[in-house]
């Protein structure tokens, strides 16, 4: 079913708003993908917050022309499931962890604030762990040095004890 204008309009000013506020876009090729499958996709593209849609190219184009993202324009063609994201690291794990279990989904192409990405750029992109696993991560090399100066403070007090003994 064809769009008329006021649809076409109201689609382009949907995704420039989720355009304006994304970090990432990724483009993939989803040809051939059983609708079951797709359903499954969007789904895990809705618990990560991420913005998953089937597009007509021109009117993507239109959404990202004078944007960062103007760049992925030339590489908008063909059947294509565009994700997108406020999170740099959310729309390219979606896309690439379910394209490591689907062959007919084969991502494209990406950008990311404004640098354009290629598809190993983007497996790339997507095997950086979550923030919430980077904020652990920091935390715990945080607490390494404190950890050490406390177990060294114990046993200075332990060795104190047993000289005045």
């Amino acid at each position: 079913m064809s769009l008329n204008l006021n649809d076409k309009k109201a689609v382009v000013a949907e995704v420039s708003a989720k355009v304006a506020t994304a970090q990432t876009i990724v483009v993939a090729e989803y040809r051939g993908i059983q609708v079951g499958h797709l359903t499954q996709l969007r789904a895990k593209a809705r618990d990560q917050g991420v913005y998953l849609r089937v597009l007509k190219n021109t009117l993507a184009r239109r959404a990202v022309e004078g944007t960062a993202f103007a760049d992925l324009a030339p590489q908008l063609t063909g059947p294509l499931i565009y994700s997108i994201s406020e999170d740099a690291v959310a729309a390219a794990k979606v896309i690439a962890d379910f394209a490591k279990t689907n062959d007919k989904l084969v991502v494209k192409a990406g950008n990311y604030a404004g640098k354009p990405l290629d598809k190993a750029a983007v497996v790339a992109l997507a095997n950086i762990p979550s923030r919430e696993v980077l904020l652990a991560q920091l935390l715990g090399m945080m607490q390494v040095p404190v950890a050490g100066f406390a177990r060294g403070l114990a046993a200075l007090a332990a060795k104190k004890e047993s000289e005045a003994a």
